[in-house]
């Protein structure tokens, strides 16, 4: 979930006069909308067919704003899980299709497209200057995270530094309690801590949430790496975070070894952690 209303992408190519009304939905878009606000209802095993399904319906609707507003929402949702890179590829190219079609007016649908490209491995036709210029706002997010720290409170109090952990491969989640995303990779995320943190994996999941929120859903779901209060934003804001859950790993040397746009599944944590250098092998 790259947005706290994921849904809300449906409308945020729409022009802004148009954003305080519902939109008027033709016959043909009216079923896609359906089935974009249901697509997390769907079950993994089918979500990457059914994907697929709405990003060539989607692909196959005249030009316009309302085309390119659904293309952007469906891409927003996607990512969140492994549901197939050939599924994932058509959703990126309708995306690219919408944008060559119809320009946005803002940089977010250019965003979505450059983080698909870059944090997923897809590839684009699109060449033009909105395009690039959010390539390299991400490039620059990037360098910055590489060089980040921060120090923040656990639930107890205790002050935990970034950089202190060095010697330590360091996964730092930002998620919310609110965040179905979130709290449907927690369980994976804390099977791998309680497997790897022998060999020095370190997990640290940073709200933005007030502690007694926070304390009362783990209580009801608890997890044993350390969660982090980030209650001012501050780390959410040296990170670039605007939607969650997002992920990235440190190395042993405290480098930016991966990171990704949203919710991940096992499979996908392990790979990020295996280019941390992590020797996933040795107690499988």
């Amino acid at each position: 979930m790259k947005s706290a209303l994921a849904l809300c992408a449906v409308v945020l190519a729409l022009p802004l006069a148009a954003q305080n009304k519902p939109p008027a939905w033709t016959p043909q878009e009216a079923p896609i909308v359906t089935e974009i606000r249901g697509l997390r209802a769907v079950p993994d095993a089918e979500r990457g067919a059914a994907t697929r399904k709405i990003a060539l319906e989607i692909r196959a609707l005249p030009a316009g704003a309302h085309k390119l507003s659904l293309a952007n929402s469906l891409a927003n949702l996607s990512t969140e899980g492994d549901f197939g890179r050939d599924n994932l590829q058509e959703v990126a190219t309708t995306l690219a299709d919408a944008l060559s079609e119809q320009p946005a007016p803002v940089a977010s649908a250019y965003l979505e497209l450059a983080s698909l490209v870059r944090y997923e491995g897809l590839h684009t036709k699109l060449e033009n200057p909105q395009y690039a210029a959010a390539m390299k706002q991400l490039e620059e997010q990037d360098a910055a995270r590489a060089h980040a720290d921060f120090t923040l409170n656990d639930l107890d109090g205790k002050p935990v530094r970034l950089s202190d952990l060095k010697g330590k491969v360091v996964l730092v989640n930002f998620w919310a309690t609110w965040c179905p995303p979130c709290r449907k990779e927690m369980p994976d995320l804390d099977a791998l801590y309680k497997q790897y943190q022998r060999q020095g994996l370190v997990v640290l999941a940073i709200s933005d949430e007030e502690a007694s929120k926070v304390k009362s859903f783990l209580a009801e779901h608890p997890v044993t790496y350390t969660i982090l209060l980030d209650p001012g934003r501050k780390v959410n804001k040296q990170f670039f975070v605007e939607g969650i859950p997002k992920s990235f790993v440190y190395d042993r040397e405290g480098n930016l070894a991966a990171q990704s746009i949203d919710m991940r599944t096992r499979a996908q944590f392990i790979a990020m952690l295996s280019a941390a250098g992590l020797n996933l092998s040795a107690e499988r």
